[in-house]
């Protein structure tokens, strides 16, 4: 317990004074998007600045409007609390990038994952990189994520239409604490988009854009607790 504290105020620490040692007029919070390697779209889409505007707009959490980039190798990723990692098809981490991800991930930060289609082959091989002792499980409906701040009583909504499956949240956690959700066969970032990108109806893209707001306010608090 004393080492994970010590861990949480590390990362709090390079939280919040690397943008006043960088001099920048920052906000409180800047999340950021995954870039990986092994050849992956993790550049498609832009569905961030959607789900910060109605963020911003429907919580008191201070968000940078626009998302940064985060390489995981680059001290820069301790910076951001929350971090999206999207795409098709295969991901690849170095033995460097699951150690940093995971000394990321036990001091606090929050790692989602968003199957845009064809990721989880590829997403839990890697993730055994970063938590060997550890697969994804599946999250009960009666986990805080889905009713932090809107309630989802079904649990994750189902955004995007990929093998006709159900949406189904998986986690996982560092002590007991939830740090890595991964959403397969949802793609809320479908709804995150521009209205005309999908076509998708207002209340799917509003579903989709509540659920990644609990994502966020999950966690900023997780995040800082003291637990």
């Amino acid at each position: 317990m004393h080492q994970m504290l010590i861990r949480r105020l590390v990362f709090l620490i390079a939280f919040l004074l690397v943008p006043i040692a960088s001099g920048q007029d920052t906000h409180e919070i800047t999340i950021a998007r995954v870039q990986y390697g092994g050849g992956g779209d993790w550049y498609s889409g832009d569905p961030l600045p959607n789900l910060i505007a109605f963020a911003r707009a429907n919580t008191l959490l201070d968000i940078a409007p626009e998302p940064a980039t985060a390489e995981l190798d680059n001290d820069n990723l301790f910076r951001y609390p929350f971090l999206y990692l999207n795409g098709h098809g295969n991901v690849f981490f170095t033995e460097r990038e699951a150690d940093r991800l995971r000394r990321y991930l036990e001091g606090g930060g929050f790692l989602y994952i968003n199957d845009d289609y064809g990721l989880d082959e590829a997403i839990r091989r890697e993730m055994e990189k970063v938590f060997p002792d550890q697969e994804f499980v599946e999250l009960p409906l009666s986990h805080e994520l889905y009713s932090i701040h809107f309630d989802f009583p079904r649990g994750l909504p189902k955004i995007h239409e990929h093998d006709n499956e159900p949406a189904r949240g998986f986690g996982l956690f560092q002590d007991g604490r939830l740090c890595v959700f991964y959403a397969y066969e949802s793609d809320l970032a479908d709804g995150w988009e521009e209205a005309g990108v999908h076509n998708d109806p207002r209340e799917i893209r509003e579903a989709a854009l509540k659920m990644g707001v609990n994502l966020l306010v999950y966690a900023m608090l997780s995040g800082r607790s003291d637990s």
